[in-house]
């Protein structure tokens, strides 16, 4: 009797088989069926929350759109009254949580983070599949932008429900170590966590990106080194990005190319390791062997300190006088698997680099990283 081979998933447009991060482009549903059984250890997900609907709200004292791109509108040709659309969002939202619990290990577990708009039919459906609830966690946002209908109490706070794959489970809670970041008392649901920083949009903004720190907590609570790790609406990969920071396996998966792209900048930023090996490069200019203190401390001097003013002339009228003696611009290549320096030339610019990494016998594939460094020698 012969048994039909499994489908493959796709060849992942990210694979680093050092730190076991992947990333994947698609659908996730059609994703999702194609994972093995029973292989995570724990999922994040953070699905659409269909709320672009034309609305505007308040950021950086500025009213804007609500609306955060295609991916978080309902998509249905046959769309009819409310009470349809909503019954399609809550299949919807079945139908991913039904595929994320097949995949889960029997102790794994599952944290989705939502707004009103989306988190009660989450809960709703995870009843339903027979998911063991175990905590609705609180995330309160200090300054909240301001609610500009008057309407309403101003909205600051998230849910994130954390649940077992079933009542038989026994999930991992590290509870000492939440305990001990907790300053040694227990950590309860409300947790209070800005927004992301500043440093973490330096590579491009998803509307609705989740701050580093909420996902390490996420980690550190409920997986353990080497745990897999999946978040199946990836966006700008603050999942992936925590795990590998946490030493943990992940597998990303995103529909959008512009979002990979900004998932793969923040991943690179954390991956590039340069190790600078520093050698002591000795000479004498000395006639006489005898050796000289010519450091500052080895110096004597009857006349006072200069003031800071006459200190920033002299240093002007120093750097004038420093003669240009040798001027270089090298290229480091970084190997895509070994994460070490492959091969180093001087050019004057990338292309030349390129010309002379190719003609060195190297694919271009072979370098994940390229590193400019410039050195200036002045004789003083």
């Amino acid at each position: 009797m012969t048994t039909k081979s499994p489908i493959k998933l796709p060849a992942p447009v990210f694979d680093d088989p050092r730190h076991h991060i992947r990333l994947y482009h698609g659908d996730s549903l059609e994703l999702l069926a194609l994972l093995p059984e029973s292989t995570v250890d724990l999922i994040f997900a953070d699905p659409p929350y269909f709320l672009s609907n034309g609305g505007i709200t308040c950021h950086a004292g500025r009213m804007v759109s609500v609306n955060k791109g295609a991916w978080d509108k309902f998509q249905d040709p046959a769309l009819g009254p409310v009470r349809a659309r909503i019954e399609n969002i809550h299949e919807f939202n079945r139908s991913w949580l039904a595929a994320c619990q097949r995949i889960l290990k029997p102790n794994g577990s599952l944290w989705v983070s939502g707004t009103a708009h989306v988190i009660h039919s989450v809960g709703f459906a995870m009843q339903q599949l027979g998911f063991k609830l175990l905590n609705d966690i609180s995330w309160v946002k200090p300054n909240p932008p301001p609610n500009l209908s008057c309407r309403y109490f101003t909205h600051s706070t998230e849910t994130i429900i954390w649940a077992a794959r079933d009542k038989k489970s026994r999930h991992t809670f590290n509870y000492k170590l939440m305990k001990e970041t907790n300053r040694g008392k227990q950590m309860k649901s409300v947790w209070e966590i800005k927004p992301p920083e500043t440093w973490e949009r330096r590579f491009g903004k998803h509307p609705t990106q989740k701050p580093l720190a909420l996902l390490e907590r996420i980690l550190l609570a409920s997986s353990n080194e080497g745990d897999l790790v999946l978040d199946p609406f990836s966006g700008s990969g603050t999942t992936a990005l925590a795990a590998l920071r946490l030493r943990r396996e992940a597998i990303a998966l995103e529909l959008s190319y512009e979002y990979l792209a900004l998932t793969l900048q923040r991943l690179t930023q954390d991956l590039v390791r340069v190790e600078l090996s520093l050698t002591t490069l000795q000479f004498s200019l000395d006639l006489f062997p005898n050796l000289m203190d010519r450091s500052c401390s080895g110096r004597t001097s009857d006349r006072p300190a200069d003031s800071g003013a006459n200190q920033k002339s002299q240093s002007r009228e120093m750097s004038a006088n420093l003669q240009l003696v040798q001027q270089e611009c090298r290229f480091h290549f970084i190997g895509r698997q070994n994460r070490a320096v492959i091969f180093s030339v001087l050019a004057p610019t990338l292309d030349d680099a390129l010309q002379q990494f190719r003609n060195s016998g190297h694919s271009p594939s072979d370098a994940l990283f390229i590193i400019k460094t410039e050195t200036q020698i002045f004789l003083a």
